[in-house]
Parts: structure tokens; C-alpha cells; sequence
């Protein structure tokens, strides 16, 4: 179908833009999703590979609502990176229309956002914002649900299952796309959403997936190729021969020590194929990723190096800064290969042609080590085959025997999607998501909630409630004897407090936990672990010898206390956990150097930075929670300014400054500059001069002094 048949049933707009982009014919997918009636406000399910063209249907019925329809239309992912691409791509393809993207602060209301017309938004951020009481949930006429199959994640999967069960009912006109490359049950999930089904295996780039062995190479197509590497290495000999192809890869691995390791292995064959074109990038580009953090860790050393050779790994230990910048290099074919875990697996655009997925296997604490599931490896086998580069890309796993071989060939290759299944029947889920219903006057009552379940995916699934009543029974019981909610007769209400917990978005045990501790507090160790020890800081830091030895001091914290986590975490339950993290952030702002925290604690600025994040927010949390509880919020605030930005005490005047961070405020602390008001005497000005250069000493004495043009020479 060309897209001038779109004429007359789409907005001009958009066919003008896909004539701009270079897209004159509809994709196969494209096509049966508007001969089924698209156009026509009908929900759908898409499922199809990735790069067939699923984002072009959603942004048909998008463009419609908007602009025909007059309703705004909402774009829903899983992870942040994914949401900031699309928001990108549509600010770029549509310039015209009031575009937004909101994944930052789960306690705010962004009543801006009433006045655009595309609205772009993480699961969290979206949810969050109907539990503070968005009024513009009635002007959505599109919503669109991309990676659709993260349902079946324990993680994100049950508030996803929630927000769209929430929208089915407070939006009921509004058309429902649900998007995903990776659905085994997709007419199940189509019934669920009352949808039109699209399934279909086009893809722009023929994908062969195949089996390697000792330089060997068998696909599902029947051919077979003799890789052009003799290396003895699986995957050196892949990159090498994928490289002579004068092609890119991506290798993916279990873990990032496997990943960085990886990327060291395969410097070597790479380097040797960069011409002196991509040296002078990459050289210019290690000196980047060197200085994104203000001193350089072992890791940024390790990625700067690897960069040079023309590799790169990339897993959720970088910075945002980091990563960036390597997917921008890739993307203009300077790295030539990337050694990633599954981060860039999901969602984000990042085509290759060779795909290698080197580790199958992957350590859980329940079984130890397990085979990653085949949805997740053709997951993975989707960033193979570049659009308008690769007539094919490959896709391929190592074997290291013939036994072997047809084993993974079977489980792989040939076995079907596996079904997506519903998360949402565990007791921490149901506690955190009950309190918002009620929180929320959505629904107050055990039968509307009951009710309201049985429209969920879970409800689809499970037609047997008696279970999930006997848990909706003890969580509300649970959260009335936490004074969150109250009962009249039948109707429950929440607190103050409760409320306050919804709109923070916290699980309940986090804040009760937080609420009891408060008073036990005594020094930084005891906030930090108040804070450390709750579900919103997991993966928790690895115990430390240190944190065995001194976590007796603080166990009266713990004992009697209910921070522990049920339902098949509670096994695993190891308070020393959350006090090693606890003694982490204390070395932070004890300003120890973040090259000694990542030894000491064996963990990366990535993970580093997400602590102080998430601990920035349960200290912002913790202040709100002991307001309402009337207690003294001082330690809390001093706390959070010390975490925020990684000093001692006496620091805090300081820091607060422009251009000064916990760096320069250590300089200028120890050259005599104790406090914000000495920059007023002109040896401290001089000081600072001597330190920092011209440009950034103007910068810091203008906020103190005022000065004169051409005072600060």
C-alpha cells in the first residue's frame, strides 16, 4: 500500500512527513492494521518483529486523535531511554504539535502537561500522576503501549498490568494500541484488551538465526558459512570475521564484568581494522567518556581505553552521558563492536549486523544458574540487520559441542514465543497498588476491588478469585493496622499519612519501616540504613566484612521491626545488604573518591549514582512522612543535602553555590574558604582565582560579591 492511499483517511500532516522521511509504501503489518480499521478508533495488538513498522501504526492513530479527533493522545515504554528516543523522534518528525515527555519527579502533578498534545511517559511516571489527580485523563483519545510483553516482568510488569486496567476503565473511548516483538499469547492478550490482532514475521532486513561451532555456522535457512577467523576464541572469531565484512556487532553477556572483559578480548582484532578516520573520532571520544564524571573511576579508564581499539561495553553501570555517547558512536560506525548486557536488548534503536549472544545462562538467587528464556533472546536477536544498510543480519549463539549444538538449536531456534503471564497476585504488589485505589477514590470497597481485579490481565487469566481475595483481605487488614487506611462499615478511606505514602510512591512497608525508625535514629550510619533497608534501593550492595563486623551496633533498629520481604523474598533476607549500602553512601559523603567506593564496594558510577538517586527521594520521602508523624525533620534535611551531593558537614554552605561541587568545595575549604560569605575578602577571591581559572571564579564570586565590569580579571 503506498501512502498516498493514506489520504483522506489520516491527516495530511503525517502523510507529508513520511514523504519527507523517504517512506512511500506501507510495511505488511502497516497495511493489515489499516485494511482492519485503524483509522477507525478499534484497539489493537501488534505483534510483530522489531523494525516491521510498529511505531508507524501508532503514530497513525495518534496524529488522528490529535488532530482530527481533537484528543490528546498518550505514548506509554517501560524504561526511560526508550521514552526520551520516541520523544525525540516525534519533536523531530512533528515540530508542529505540542509534543511532551515526562519520566522525571513521582511526586509532582505537571499540570503543564494539560496543554500539549502528545504526551510521552514512563509506566511509573504515568501512574503517578493519575494517583495525584490528573485532570486531563478524559481528553486522551489515543494510547499506545509499547514492549507490551514487560508484563510478564516481576518488576515493572504488575504496575504496567495495573495503569492499563486503570485507563481501559477511566478512559473507556480511547483506542488502545499494545505493541511488542516478543508476545507467545498475543491472541489471548488481544481478547484480554478487547483488541483487533495484528501478528506477522515481516522485517525490513532478513534475519538468519543460527547455531556457531568451532568456526562454523548453521541458520534457519538452511545455509550453512564458514566463518572467515580461524581465532580459537567463539567470539573473537565471530567479531573478526563479522569486521572483515566491513559490518558491526553486538555481543551480549550475563553480567557487566562479562561485558567489559569482553570488550578488552575483542580490542585487539578490532583496532586492527580502524582506519585513521575513526582513530582521530574514537581518540576524541575516549577523552569524553574520560572526563563525564569529574574524576575519572577505573571503569571510565577501562571504557576510554577500550574506545580507542574501536570497542566498547555498555550496561547499566555507565551514566546516562556515557552510554549516550557510545550509542552515537556506534551508530555512526566508529565502535565497530559493543559488549552490552540486555540493556540495549529493549527498546532502544540500536541495529547491528551480527548479533552474538554469548551468555545463556545467567545466576538468580532462587536456582542459581539458569538458561535465559526465548523470549529474551529473541529479544536480543531483534538488534540484528540495520534498515537501509544489511540486506541480511545474523543472529547467532555459541555451542561448544555438537551435542550442544542441537540442543540450543532445539530450544532456541525452532521453539515458539513463550506465553506472557500476569505478576500481579504477590502481597508486596497488591499492598502498594491497593493503597493507591483507595488513595485515589477509585475504588473503596473490598467487592469494587475485587471486581476491578477481575478486569486486570490477571483476572483474565485466573477465572478462581478465591486467592487473590484471601490476599486483597490481609493487605487491606495489613494497612489499616498501619493507620494508612480507615474503615467505615464496608467503605475503607485512607489517612493522611496513607495518602501521602501513595503520592510518594513508596511500598507501604517502606514507609512504615521509615515511620518506626525515625525515632531510633543516632547518627549518619542509622538514617542511612533506615533508608538503605527498603524495597526501592534493591539490587542492595554485596555484604562487606565491614558491614558483618558492624551491623550489630544497629540490629536493635531491625529486631521487632517489619522490614522484611514476603512472598518468596523473604528467604533471602539478609539485613547485612542494605547496611553495606548504607556504609557505601556513608563514604560518599565522607567524600571518600569514587574510584575507592567502586573497589571497595564492587560496584560501578552507574549503580553508584542510582543509590544516591533513589536515596535522595526516601530522604525527600522520609522528611514528608515525618512531618505528618510530627517528628523532627532537621537530620533528615541535613541528610539529604550531604547524599545529594556527596560532602561532610561542613561543606553544606558551600556546595550550594554554582560551579562548585564536591571537588571545588573541598579545595576551597581547605584553602581557608570555610563558608559562602568568606569569597567577600580578596584573598579568598584570589584563592579561588588560583584554583579554578578566571571564568569559573567570576561565576562563583558574582553569586557571593557583587562585582563591577571588569572587576574579576
Amino acid at each position: 500500500m503506498n501512502i498516498k492511499d493514506l489520504v483522506g483517511k489520516v491527516p495530511v500532516e503525517l502523510v507529508e512527513s513520511l514523504d519527507k522521511r523517504g517512506i512511500s509504501e506501507l510495511t505488511p503489518p502497516q497495511k493489515l492494521a489499516v485494511e482492519y480499521g485503524l483509522t477507525s478508533g478499534k484497539n489493537f495488538v501488534v505483534a510483530a518483529p522489531t523494525a516491521s513498522g510498529k511505531t508507524l501504526i501508532a503514530e497513525i492513530a495518534m496524529l488522528k486523535s490529535v488532530m482530527w479527533d481533537r484528543k490528546k493522545a498518550v505514548y506509554i515504554a517501560p524504561m526511560r531511554a526508550l521514552v526520551r528516543e520516541k520523544y525525540n523522534d516525534f519533536k523531530k518528525d512533528y515540530p508542529y504539535l505540542k509534543i511532551a515527555m515526562s519520566i522525571g519527579d513521582l511526586d509532582s502533578l505537571d499540570r503543564w502537561l494539560e496543554d500539549y498534545d502528545i504526551i510521552l511517559a514512563s509506566t511509573e511516571k504515568l501512574d503517578s500522576l493519575i494517583r495525584h489527580g490528573v485532570n486531563w485523563l478524559e481528553s486522551i483519545g489515543c494510547i499506545v503501549v509499547d514492549e507490551v510483553h514487560m508484563l510478564d516482568e516481576q518488576g515493572r510488569g504488575p504496575t504496567l498490568e495495573i495503569l492499563i486496567s486503570k485507563l481501559k476503565r477511566m478512559c473507556p473511548n480511547a483506542q488502545i494500541l499494545a505493541l511488542s516483538a516478543t508476545v507467545g499469547n498475543s491472541k489471548e492478550l488481544a481478547e484480554w484488551l478487547s483488541a483487533e490482532l495484528i501478528e506477522s514475521n515481516y522485517r525490513p532486513v532478513l534475519l538468519e538465526k543460527g547455531i556457531e561451532l568451532d568456526g562454523k555456522a548453521v541458520y534457519d535457512t538452511g545455509r550453512e558459512e564458514q566463518l572467515e577467523s580461524k581465532n580459537k576464541i567463539p567470539e573473537i572469531r565471530v567479531t573478526e570475521d563479522t569486521i572483515k565484512k566491513n559490518k558491526q556487532i553486538i555481543v551480549f553477556y550475563s553480567t557487566k564484568r562479562n561485558a567489559e572483559a569482553g570488550s578488552e578480548r575483542l580490542a585487539g582484532v578490532v583496532s586492527k581494522y580502524l582506519s585513521l578516520e575513526d582513530k582521530e573520532y574514537l581518540s576524541g571520544l575516549s577523552e569524553k567518556i574520560l572526563k563525564v564524571l569529574g574524576r575519572p573511576t577505573l571503569q571510565c579508564e577501562k571504557l576510554a581505553k577500550s574506545i580507542l581499539s574501536g570497542t566498547a561495553f555498555h550496561h547499566g553501570g555507565l551514566v546516562n552521558e556515557q552510554r549516550e555517547l557510545v550509542e552515537d558512536a556506534f551508530r555512526e560506525n566508529r565502535i565497530k563492536a559493543v559488549c552490552s548486557t540486555s540493556t540495549l536488548g529493549l527498546g532502544v534503536n540500536l541495529p547491528a549486523h551480527t548479533v552474538l549472544i554469548r551468555d545463556l545462562t545467567r545466576y538468580g538467587e532462587r536456582f542459581g544458574q539458569e538458561y535465559i528464556g526465548i523470549n529474551e533472546v529473541t529479544q536480543l536477536f531483534g538488534r540484528a540487520g540495520r534498515p537501509k544498510y544489511d540486506k541480511t543480519g545474523r543472529a547467532l549463539i555459541i555451542a561448544k559441542s555438537k551435542a550442544e549444538e542441537q540442543d540450543l538449536y532445539n530450544r532456541y531456534i525452532l521453539s515458539d514465543l513463550e506465553p506472557v503471564t500476569s505478576k500481579l497476585g504477590i502481597l508486596p504488589v497488591l499492598r502498594t497498588h491497593v493503597l493507591a485505589f483507595v488513595a485515589t477514590k477509585f475504588l473503596t470497597s473490598e467487592g469494587s476491588i475485587l471486581d476491578f481485579m477481575g478486569s486486570t490481565f490477571y483476572g483474565y487469566q485466573y477465572s478462581d478469585n478465591r486467592e487473590l481475595k484471601n490476599m486483597i483481605n490481609e493487605v487491606l487488614a495489613e494497612l489499616e493496622e498501619w493507620r494508612f487506611l480507615e474503615r467505615r462499615g464496608s467503605i475503607y478511606n485512607a489517612t493522611r499519612i496513607g495518602h501521602r505514602v501513595s503520592e510518594l510512591y513508596i511500598d507501604p512497608l517502606s514507609a512504615k519501616w521509615m515511620i518506626d525508625s525515625i525515632p531510633k535514629i543516632t547518627d549518619d550510619i542509622s538514617i542511612l540504613f533506615m533508608i538503605s533497608n527498603t524495597a526501592e534501593m534493591r539490587p542492595y550492595v554485596k555484604a562487606t566484612p565491614e558491614a558483618e563486623d558492624r551491623y550489630l551496633e544497629y540490629q536493635s533498629m531491625v529486631d521487632n521491626s517489619i522490614a522484611r520481604y514476603e512472598e518468596g523474598e523473604s528467604m533471602f533476607y539478609d539485613p547485612v545488604k542494605p547496611f553495606s549500602t548504607a556504609l557505601m553512601l556513608n563514604d560518599w559523603i565522607a567524600e571518600k573518591v569514587e574510584r575507592e567506593i567502586m573497589k571497595d564496594y564492587r560496584t560501578t558510577p552507574g549503580a553508584l549514582f542510582a543509590k544516591v538517586t533513589n536515596a535522595d527521594w526516601l530522604l525527600y520521602a522520609g522528611m514528608e512522612l515525618a512531618k505528618l508523624s510530627r517528628m523532627n525533620t532537621v537530620k533528615l534535611l541535613e541528610m539529604r543535602v550531604r547524599v545529594k551531593y556527596g560532602v561532610r558537614k561542613e561543606l553544606m554552605d558551600l556546595i550550594r553555590l554554582e560551579q562548585v561541587g564536591r571537588v571545588r568545595a573541598r579545595m576551597m575549604f581547605d584553602n581557608g574558604i570555610k563558608k559562602a560569605y568568606d569569597i567577600r575578602k580578596p584573598e579568598s577571591q584570589e584563592a579561588i582565582r588560583a584554583m579554578f581559572g578566571k571564568d569559573i571564579a567570576n561565576r562563583i564570586i558574582t553569586q557571593v560579591v557583587e562585582v563591577k565590569e571588569g572587576e574579576v580579571t
